[in-house]
């Protein structure tokens, strides 16, 4: 038998080894992190604060801001500090953790994409039954088994990663610990874990394909027999927001986790994982918040507030 060296960690490759290209890049996800977080908790508190946002559509929206600033904070710090640290060594327990929270956030990610999809979906095609379906039972019963389940799907997988052993020294070429690098690097067969990933993943992944995109059949049907242009395009705007973040999640997702990874496609690979990972956190409320009206009355309305309460603190602070 071959001996081999157990490892107890791991090096991450990153997005690049030139000193100005890292202090370069450093900047722009530093930025993007941060406006990440901003906005996503701007968009979280603005719902939570807004009573005119207390309907199910901002439901779901807050808990999308959450799932944003959640997963893109399992991989940009740790890149951030690789980008201007000496080494980039990652201990197994840590790369397993981070696999966990990774898994956990976007396959909650995944499901309530369908959920929004379903809330659509009532909303155009049922919309004298609206509140009496999408009650606030049905939403918290339906965030709660989001969370739940997701948690489940990511400890499934990282208990089936402990069978795995590394030997080393091994590098994954990324910015963070995900299955696909984990498998090919692996010295013990990954065979069962590649098929689990095949398997459950791919359940969970067409259940909510077929979740998401089915409605839309309906509602393109409801729309095409509306019979005023304005009240077609009022119609159609509702669901431009969230198909444009569907479509941009399920192609690098689909990027990543179903198209086999070769030596000549790490660039690439790197790319999608760039856009999956912190790019789409971004994008997101930015979409939303582009295309919904009754997001920039609220953002008015709480700056407003904010410009009465300063001028108010300001006249009482000036007569005190």
């Amino acid at each position: 038998m071959k001996n081999v060296t157990m490892i107890s960690s791991l090096t991450l490759v990153g997005l690049s080894d030139h000193p100005p290209t890292m202090r370069g890049l450093f900047l722009l996800f530093l930025w993007i992190y941060l406006m990440t977080v901003i906005i996503n908790l701007f968009i979280f508190f603005l719902v939570l604060i807004d009573h005119h946002l207390h309907n199910p559509m901002y439901f779901f929206l807050s808990n999308l801001s959450v799932l944003d600033m959640s997963y893109s904070s399992v991989t940009a710090p740790r890149m951030l500090f690789d980008l201007v640290a000496k080494s980039r060594s990652i201990t197994i327990p840590a790369c397993r953790a981070q696999v966990f929270f990774f898994l956990y956030f976007a396959c909650s990610e995944l499901l309530l994409l369908s959920a929004m999809s379903y809330d659509r979906y009532v909303a155009i095609c049922q919309p004298l039954h609206y509140m009496q379906i999408m009650s606030w039972s049905l939403c918290s019963h339906l965030a709660c088994f989001i969370w739940v389940f997701s948690f489940i799907y990511a400890l499934v997988h990282t208990l089936c990663l402990l069978r795995l052993s590394f030997c080393g020294p091994i590098s994954i070429h990324n910015f963070f610990c995900d299955l696909p690098h984990l498998f090919q690097i692996s010295c013990s067969d990954p065979t069962i874990n590649i098929v689990l990933v095949f398997a459950l993943g791919g359940i969970v992944t067409l259940g909510a394909f077929l979740c998401t995109f089915l409605p839309y059949v309906r509602i393109f049907n409801t729309i095409l027999r509306i019979r005023s242009k304005t009240g077609k395009l009022k119609a159609f705007s509702t669901c431009t927001s969230h198909l444009t973040v569907v479509f941009i999640f399920y192609g690098s997702l689909i990027f990543i986790y179903f198209v086999p990874t070769s030596s000549n496609m790490f660039s690439m690979n790197k790319l999608f994982s760039v856009i999956y990972a912190l790019i789409n956190p971004l994008l997101n409320p930015l979409i939303y918040s582009l295309r919904s009206r009754d997001l920039k009355a609220a953002l008015k309305r709480s700056f407003r507030d904010i410009r009465t309460s300063a001028t108010s603190f300001i006249y009482l602070w000036e007569k005190w």
